[in-house]
C-alpha cells in the first residue's frame, strides 16, 4: 500500500526563496482556476473540466501578464489544478464542502511534486529548479529500497519546513489475538476500556493555555501590517504547534497500543462536528481530538489486519446495564456511578465501554 513519511528539513536561503515563489504561484493558479469555474457555472451553467483548466494555465503563461509562472516548476501548478478537480468531485459527491480560495495571509502553504519534478538518488532528494539536495532530518529510515512517487513540500504557520515522501510499502498484518476492546471516548479520561482501565487525557491545550493567552494578547497589541505583528503571530503559531505535536504523539502511542493488543476494536460513531456546537464543551472536545483518534485507529487497523467497528451513534451505551441488559430511561451526565435493579454496580464509562464492545462484536 502507499504510505507517506514526513520529515523536517532546513532549506538554504536560495531554496527557501524558490519554494516561496512556488507556493505563491500554486496559490495564484488555484485561485484563478477556481474563479473561472465559479464564473462559468454562474453565467453559463456549465462545469469546467481539468483539461480545460490545464489549457487555461498554458494561456496564462503565454499572455505576458504571468511570465513569472515560467520561473517555477510546472508540475506543482498542474497538481494544484488536479487538487481543485478533486475538491469539486468530493463536493458533488457530498464528501466535502465547496472549494474556497487560498488566502495569501495564511502562513501555511504546500506544493506537490510528482516523479518527473524531483531526483531521488542515494537517499538524497533534489527538487526541480534546485541545484542542491534538501537537508532532511532523517528521524526514521524509509523502507529498504523505497522509491518516492510523490513529494509534498510544506511550511506550517510556525515557520517549520516539512517534506512528505509517498512510497509503496508492504505492511505485514500482525498475528491474530484473542482480545477485543470497546472504547468509550471522554474528556476526563480520553478512552475508557471494558477492563476498567481509563487512559488519561493529557489536556495538552490546557497545559499551555496561559502561555497561549499571553502570546495572543501580545499579538493583539501589535499594529496590523507591522514586522512586530508578524513576529508575534509566529510566537502564537509556535505555541499552537507545540500543543498539536504533543497531542498527536500521545494519540499515536494510544492507538498503536490498542491496535497491537486487540483483534476487534469497537468505537462510538460520534458526530464531533455537532458536539462542538455546545460552547461549554467545545474547547475540551477539540482538545481531546476524538475524530483524529478514530482516524488513526481506522488506518492502523487496515494496515495491521485488525477490525474496527463503529457502533451507531444512537446506541444507548450509558443507559444499558451490561450485566442484565436493562435499559434505563434517563442517565444524566452528573451520574458517574449507579446500581442496576439486578444488583450490578456500574461505573458509567466502564459500563458504556462494555456495551460498545458487545454491540461491536454483534455487528462484526
Amino acid at each position: 500500500m502507499k504510505r507517506a513519511y514526513k520529515y523536517r528539513f532546513h532549506p538554504t536561503p536560495e531554496q527557501a526563496r524558490e519554494l516561496a515563489r512556488t507556493f505563491g504561484c500554486v496559490r495564484l493558479v488555484y485561485n484563478k482556476a477556481l474563479e473561472v469555474r465559479i464564473r462559468a457555472y454562474a453565467v453559463e451553467g456549465r462545469r469546467v473540466s481539468y483539461v480545460e483548466s490545464s489549457a487555461l494555465l498554458t494561456q496564462w503563461k503565454r499572455s505576458g501578464e504571468f511570465d513569472f509562472l515560467f520561473e517555477v516548476s510546472s508540475v506543482p501548478l498542474q497538481q494544484a489544478l488536479r487538487h481543485l478537480q478533486a475538491g469539486f468531485a468530493n463536493f458533488f459527491a457530498k464528501r466535502a464542502q465547496y472549494p474556497v480560495f487560498k488566502s495569501r495571509k495564511k502562513a501555511a502553504a504546500s506544493a506537490e511534486y510528482t516523479r518527473s519534478a524531483f531526483r531521488w538518488r542515494d537517499g538524497r532528494l533534489t527538487l526541480a529548479k534546485m541545484d542542491a539536495p534538501l537537508a532532511i532530518v532523517w528521524s526514521r529510515p524509509l523502507p529498504e529500497g523505497a522509491q518516492p512517487s510523490t513529494v509534498t513540500v510544506s511550511k506550517d504557520a510556525a515557520g517549520r519546513w516539512f517534506v512528505s515522501l509517498l512510497v509503496e510499502e508492504k505492511i505485514s498484518p500482525l498475528p491474530p489475538v484473542a482480545a477485543n476492546v470497546g472504547i468509550d471516548a471522554g474528556i476526563t479520561a480520553l478512552a475508557t476500556l471494558p477492563t476498567g482501565e481509563k487512559i488519561v487525557n493529557p489536556k495538552q491545550e490546557r497545559r499551555d493555555r496561559r502561555r497561549l493567552a499571553r502570546a495572543q494578547r501580545a499579538l493583539a497589541r501589535k499594529e496590523k501590517g507591522s514586522n512586530n505583528r508578524a513576529k508575534a503571530r509566529l510566537k502564537v503559531a509556535r505555541v499552537h504547534a507545540r500543543i498539536t505535536d504533543r497531542r498527536k504523539d500521545h494519540l499515536h502511542k494510544v492507538t498503536t497500543r490498542l491496535v497491537r493488543e486487540n483483534q476487534v476494536i469497537a468505537v462510538e460513531d460520534l458526530t464531533v462536528r455537532n458536539m462542538v456546537k455546545n460552547h461549554s464543551l467545545a474547547r475540551a472536545i477539540s482538545d481531546a481530538s476524538w475524530r483524529e483518534m478514530r482516524s488513526m485507529l481506522e488506518y492502523k487497523a487496515q494496515w495491521y489486519g485488525r477490525t474496527l467497528v463503529a457502533v451507531d451513534r444512537w446506541f444507548p451505551s450509558s443507559k444499558l446495564c451490561s450485566a442484565c441488559g436493562a435499559l434505563h430511561e434517563r442517565m444524566p451526565l452528573n451520574i458517574r456511578e449507579w446500581t442496576c435493579a439486578c444488583g450490578a454496580a456500574h461505573d458509567r464509562d466502564v459500563n458504556a465501554a462494555k456495551n460498545v464492545l458487545a454491540a461491536g462484536l454483534a455487528e462484526s
